[in-house]
């Protein structure tokens, strides 16, 4: 039986916005340089240019990553239900909601940056073999995220499952030689302007609400290797698409009510 990593294994508490009464949530430098521009161009709060990036543009960069069924999580009921409740809510007219059907089919959660695309290295074949060697791995996706930058962006939480005693994203980070980490979000909304403080409350709510919901479970046996220019992937191609050793039924995923 599969079991999955939980919060004790993971990072997202300690990386969660930390929302504060009486107080709204102001979009960052990070989110105003990377993703304002993308989402309110007008905005007056968009950095323009600063740190490579210009109105979010940047030069191209690869990351290996998880790919989300777009499809079949926005057929889940769990998740059917937290779309209300986020078309409900009072900021809700702050949500670039057009960018969902944009980023339906690059839905994904980063595992490892592998830097600028001019300089990144293709797998070799001892990395191919190894991640081969791990086989399929299960993905339970939670929701809703809002963390400590890039404040703006709400995520779903991917939660892989357990080798062991091992975390089996961890696994292949390790396969792939890069560092280990703790997270690993798929983003999914982005807002348009900061929130006052009755928003930022209802969106607090929400995201405590729905913090232990699993919404969708799959099952990946390929990873994507991608290439972007924004951090939105709006323009992103998979250049490549590296097997986690099996051919699993692609319909399997399970939505929870």
């Amino acid at each position: 039986m599969t079991t999955f990593c939980d919060d004790d294994e993971l990072g997202y508490r300690r990386s969660r916005t930390v929302f504060r009464v009486g107080e709204g949530l102001h979009l960052d430098e990070s989110y105003r340089r990377a993703h304002l521009p993308l989402v309110a161009p007008d905005h007056p709060g968009v950095i323009r240019e600063e740190r490579g990036y210009r109105m979010g543009r940047r030069a191209p960069m690869r990351s290996v990553v998880v790919p989300v069924p777009g499809e079949a999580l926005e057929a889940a009921p769990a998740f059917r239900a937290l779309d209300a409740a986020l078309r409900a809510a009072p900021f809700a007219g702050k949500l670039a909601w057009p960018l969902l059907a944009r980023r339906r089919d690059r839905l994904h959660a980063t595992l490892a940056g592998l830097g600028p695309a001019d300089a990144a290295q293709p797998l070799g074949a001892e990395q191919r073999a190894a991640l081969a060697r791990l086989g399929p791995v299960a993905v339970e996706l939670r929701g809703l995220f809002s963390g400590t930058i890039n404040l703006g962006r709400l995520y779903l939480r991917a939660y892989p499952e357990r080798r062991g005693d091992e975390n089996a994203f961890r696994l292949i980070q390790r396969a792939l030689g890069r560092p280990e980490t703790d997270l690993a979000l798929v983003g999914l909304h982005n807002l348009t302007d900061d929130l006052s403080a009755p928003e930022a409350e209802a969106l607090a709510h929400l995201i405590a609400e729905a913090w232990d919901r699993p919404l969708l479970r799959f099952t990946v046996d390929r990873l994507w290797l991608l290439e972007s220019r924004d951090d939105l992937v709006l323009d992103a191609a998979v250049i490549d698409t590296p097997s986690l050793g099996g051919t699993p039924d692609r319909g399997k995923t399970v939505g929870f009510r």
